[in-house]
């Protein structure tokens, strides 16, 4: 582990977030969870994707 990570984790200790900052980190990451999951179930727009080569690699010219 890296010593500064240590440092960083000391301080936070010693003077911890706000209430208000940590609901706002915990509401970030449930809206990327939000996201995350309706990808995964209903999958991904048509309208949001490329034209290229969606199969990854060079693109078909």
């Amino acid at each position: 582990m890296n010593l500064i990570w240590l440092v960083r984790m000391s301080k936070w200790a010693r003077n911890p977030p706000s209430p208000q900052r940590v609901k706002l980190v915990l509401g970030i990451i449930a809206l990327c969870l939000i996201i995350v999951g309706i990808e995964f179930f209903f999958g991904w727009p048509e309208w949001l994707t490329t034209n290229g080569n969606l199969q990854g690699g060079a693109p078909k010219f």
